[in-house]
């Protein structure tokens, strides 16, 4: 009597070709599906739900107050040493001088004269601070510089500190 062969997977004689498996195209394809597709969900998470800043409403010991000028109604509630505007972006200009109403060549809405005369003269626009508040008085602006044809420094202001 023979007892039957009952291994799934039988042992191959050393005689015997070896058995090749092909490998599936369906599984390298899933796999670059899922590689793009959580590469899409993540991008899109990232949009829908970013990051928020530490939103913590303490002042720090030694910085300066941040106002708003949404609720100043007139220029003589404007304090020396405090910040109005924008102060969650980094701004990498700055400049420091007395603003003054008017344009340069028909550029900006305000003027910031600087020492060194006509020259260092900044045209000055904004869309985040009311510089009408600060004329006449000695400001430290700080914003982004764009490229005008008509002046020769055009500044996106986005925070006025009052120096004077």
């Amino acid at each position: 009597m023979e007892i039957p062969n009952l291994n799934l997977n039988p042992v191959p004689s050393p005689n015997s070709p070896p058995v090749i498996r092909p490998v599936s195209k369906i599984s390298f394809t899933v796999i670059i599906f899922v590689l793009l597709f959580s590469t899409a969900v993540g991008f899109w998470f990232s949009r829908l739900l970013p990051m928020g800043k530490n939103s913590s409403n303490k002042p720090i010991i030694g910085q300066p107050q941040t106002i708003s000028t949404d609720t100043i109604s007139n220029a003589d509630q404007i304090q020396i040493g405090k910040i109005y505007g924008d102060t969650d972006t980094v701004f990498k200009d700055s400049a420091t001088g007395t603003v003054e109403k008017g344009s340069i060549n028909g550029v900006g809405t305000h003027i910031l004269n600087r020492d060194g005369g006509i020259s260092q003269r900044v045209a000055m626009t904004s869309s985040v601070v009311d510089l009408d508040l600060f004329v006449g008085r000695k400001v430290e602006v700080k914003g982004e510089t764009n490229s005008d044809p008509k002046a020769a420094w055009l500044m996106d202001v986005g925070s006025v500190k009052v120096l004077e």
